[in-house]
């Protein structure tokens, strides 16, 4: 079961869930827009390794906006801190962002159970879009889940700002990488 926007407001005032800072005019019928975060990432390395950590760049949106140039990947993050013990959160990009070409979160839009934090964003953009801190980029919607549940505890628990992957940590051993 979706949660509706009234129940999306009960449960962030119950404590079910945690949507901080809460804005009512964000609640949409059945999700809760987030906004972009002001600080954006960018891999530097001509190629990325997926068994190591790789090098980044930070860039702060400034008053003016950003411009997201496509053939880049931006992380970006939420202005709010969302986390649920409760319901399972699935992140997407709105519409009206995807009808500028702005690619957001489309691998990676389910978050865990027991995550609490703000989410990173994937970003890329088909044309250069300007974008800025503060404009709503996604929806969260929150579903109920059934069974037993084991809450998150992963590497990328309470995020703050944008984090580049961290794939290499979930490696048992190192690898080594053929020229």
């Amino acid at each position: 079961m979706i949660l509706t926007g009234p129940e999306i407001t009960a449960a962030t005032h119950d404590g079910r869930l945690v949507i901080s800072p809460f804005e009512p005019d964000q609640v949409n019928p059945n999700s809760y827009n987030v906004r972009l975060g002001p600080t954006l990432l960018t891999y530097t390395a001509a190629e990325i390794d997926a068994h190591r950590p790789n090098p980044t760049d930070e860039v702060e949106i400034g008053q003016c906006g950003y411009v997201l140039q496509p053939g880049e990947l931006y992380l970006g993050h939420t202005v709010e801190h969302v986390g649920s013990d409760t319901f399972v959160p699935l992140l997407f990009g709105r519409s009206s962002v995807g009808r500028l070409g702005l690619f957001v979160e489309i691998t990676a839009p389910i978050g865990d159970i027991g995550f609490h934090g703000q989410w990173t964003l994937m970003l890329s953009p088909i044309r250069p879009l300007r974008v800025y801190a503060g404009m709503k980029i996604g929806q969260i919607m929150f579903f109920l889940s059934t069974g037993a549940v084991d809450l998150y505890r992963g590497k990328y628990q309470a995020a703050e700002g944008p984090r580049p992957s961290a794939y290499w940590r979930d490696l048992t051993k190192p690898r080594t990488v053929a020229s």
